[in-house]
Order: C-alpha cells, then sequence, then structure tokens
C-alpha cells in the first residue's frame, strides 16, 4: 500500500524564481522556467545538499552545524500572497521580495500541507514539503526598498501564511504555467500534541 496519496488537489506554478547571492540581497530574480537538482535550483544561494543549521532548528543543533538541505526552495501561495497584500495594505506583494523559489495558484490552506506531502509537476519533477515557513524580518528590507515603510508589517501579516520550505526528491525542469499535483502522507492526525 503506497504511503502517500495522490489527491486530486491540483495547483499552478505561476512564478518562479531563485536568489543568486544571498549575501548581496534576499530579492530573488524571476525566471520563466528552472532546472531542480537533487541540490536545489541551480544557480540559488539557497542550494546544495547539506547547509549550516540556523534559528530554524536551534533546538537541536548549535548554530552553524553542517546539516541535510530540506531548505532548498522557500514556496509560497498566490492566494496567501494577495492575503499578506490586503493587510499589509499593498496592492500586491512580490514573490522577490520574500526570495521565493516559486508561487502555486489553486492549492488551499497551502502554508499547513502536512510535512512530507508531494508536489509533482508534470514533468515528474518532485519537490518534498518540509516544513512550514515561518516570517521573519529579513523580507522587510527589501520591501522597503520598493514601498518605504511598508516591510515593518511584513512579519505579522505573514504568520500562518508564509509557506513552506522543501526539497528536490525527483529531479526535473519546472516552468511557469505547469500544473503540479498535491500528494499526502497516508497517517493519521498526531496524537500527541499535549505532550
Amino acid at each position: 500500500m503506497p504511503a502517500l496519496l495522490a489527491t486530486r488537489i491540483t495547483g499552478t506554478i505561476v512564478w518562479l524564481g531563485r536568489v543568486p547571492d544571498r549575501e548581496a540581497t534576499l530579492r530573488a530574480e524571476a525566471l520563466e522556467e528552472v532546472r531542480a537538482s537533487f541540490s536545489g535550483i541551480e544557480g540559488e544561494s539557497h542550494g546544495g545538499l547539506t547547509r549550516p543549521s540556523c534559528s530554524r532548528v536551534s533546538t537541536q543543533y548549535p548554530k552553524g552545524t553542517e546539516i541535510r538541505n530540506v531548505r532548498q526552495l522557500s514556496i509560497v501561495s498566490a492566494e496567501e500572497l494577495a492575503e499578506i497584500g490586503a493587510e499589509m495594505g499593498l496592492e500586491r506583494v512580490d514573490p522577490a521580495w520574500l526570495g521565493a523559489s516559486m508561487v502555486i495558484g489553486g492549492i488551499p490552506d497551502f502554508t499547513h500541507l502536512p510535512p512530507s506531502s508531494r508536489l509533482q509537476s508534470i514533468s515528474g519533477a518532485t519537490l518534498t514539503v518540509d516544513m512550514e515557513n515561518q516570517p521573519c524580518h529579513l523580507p522587510a528590507k527589501v520591501i522597503d526598498e520598493d514601498r518605504p515603510g511598508a516591510g515593518r508589517a511584513f512579519k505579522r501579516a505573514a504568520e500562518g501564511r508564509r509557506g513552506v520550505t522543501a526539497w528536490v526528491e525527483r529531479e526535473g525542469v519546472l516552468r511557469v504555467g505547469d500544473e503540479v499535483r498535491l500528494h499526502i502522507p497516508g497517517q493519521r492526525k498526531w496524537q500527541g500534541a499535549g505532550i
């Protein structure tokens, strides 16, 4: 019996990007297609098979410990970006401001996809969802470059809507306009939440 269940839920890739030099800026450059390898998106500064640990995993590892890179991509929802923009009083939130790798439209409650869900494109390229991407203050500087003073509202507006981090499980090409199908783990809701 398969451990992952193919759903009838599909979405569409509406934007692709990469951050070529994270040290210079978080701002992503928009692309029409990307090659997703086991190291992530080619030319993406968040790529690689491993990465130094950061605040996201500070209860497990001292900062800078080399760990498996399950944060190769940052994927956000078109619908949730619109909600963030409305709360911030902006006509839109440019995914490039967030250093996003991909924007997908059409998948409900996207930020809360179960960890280990798969997003499989028509090319066969498959991304594994690691976890919810927690909002942080880093996009504020980039937002302020284009919309002075608006950046400070991002972190609060993005709570529960910041998308997910993911890694490449199967290599392939991803293109704007491609359909992706959602596959979810076939397991009951975890009962240990009160621990």
